[in-house]
């Protein structure tokens, strides 16, 4: 096709236009952020940082555009095109400044043992396989990346799908990193001769500790003990507090109150008392009077019978 293009450009009298045009195949991750897309022309997203500002300054000049940090005719031999210290630039004099030992490129924070979802966006769709590395545990962002700072390859994908204009993948992040860590992509197109080179900066969220610490007291279970729920204890009535009611496993307590009907005499009430003294009283005159009259009678009949 580029042949083609060529060609045709030739013809036409425009072929040293397009040999000084960039070439075709781009990319470069966005998720999660690499070096490239954050500060490099086109990717926009954070060129205005302090790492970005001075990483432009070393580079002593603009960035090439972000998608196009990219070596030729590589094959698979990366140490040999690329080396230590210019691994986020891929060795590429326009991306030099990406290479500066730096903690505070912008960056994506990720936890352990977890999936990880990469997104790398492709200008231009081509077919190839995806490299992915890691930082090894004890990292030290304060020197430039090497082929010795890396771990085995954590995952290699062919052809992934490409959906909204990049290629969407995952990939699992071991469980012990912790700190902050460079992910490492290498693209290895096959329908062209480039490899693509980039850096994402990763921070491992802090590992939660589960167990409580030692000497921390169990703390107590809610809701009530079984043993309880079968005979629960009755509780003791104190004089700053009312007599608990009766549970249904121990005998309700005798009513204090008389039953329904019968009067009721309130304390300090003298109503009723006072009306029963009365009563008495007046049975012990009446019974008087029957007496007195009986003995008159009684007399008086005596002494009629003895004239």
């Amino acid at each position: 096709m580029i042949r083609r293009l060529a060609a045709v450009a030739a013809a036409a009298g425009l072929l040293p236009f397009l040999s000084a045009a960039p070439a075709f195949a781009h990319g470069a991750p966005t998720t999660p952020i690499s070096r490239t897309a954050a500060c490099a022309a086109g990717g926009g997203t954070a060129t205005g940082t302090a790492a970005c500002k001075a990483a432009r300054a070393a580079n002593g000049g603009p960035f090439g555009t972000f998608d196009n940090l990219r070596v030729a005719n590589v094959n698979g031999d990366d140490k040999k095109f690329v080396p230590d210290g210019k691994l986020c630039s891929g060795g590429v004099g326009d991306f030099k400044g990406l290479d500066l030992a730096r903690d505070d490129f912008p960056s994506t924070e990720v936890t352990g043992g977890k999936a990880l979802a990469v997104a790398y966006r492709a200008t231009l769709p081509h077919e190839g396989s995806f490299r992915f590395y890691l930082t090894k545990q004890g990292f030290d962002p304060g020197k430039k990346l090497s082929w010795g700072d890396l771990g085995g390859k954590l995952a290699e994908i062919k052809d992934p799908p490409l959906r909204d204009g990049a290629y969407r993948m995952s990939v699992k992040l071991p469980a012990d990193r912790t700190g902050r860590h460079i992910l490492y992509i290498v693209w290895q197109t096959s329908s062209t001769a480039d490899t693509y080179y980039s850096c994402s900066d990763l921070v491992f969220a802090a590992k939660k500790t589960a167990a409580a610490p030692v000497g921390t007291k169990k703390p107590a279970a809610t809701g009530t003990p079984a043993a309880a729920r079968t005979k629960p204890a009755a509780a003791k009535p104190t004089s700053a507090g009312p007599k608990p009611a009766a549970t249904t496993e121990e005998a309700a307590p005798a009513a204090e109150a008389p039953a329904t009907g019968q009067a009721i005499t309130p304390v300090g009430d003298q109503s009723q008392v006072t009306l029963g003294h009365g009563l008495v009283l007046g049975a012990l005159v009446v019974g008087g009077g029957f007496l007195a009259y009986a003995l008159i009678a009684g007399f008086l009949r005596s002494r009629r019978e003895n004239r």
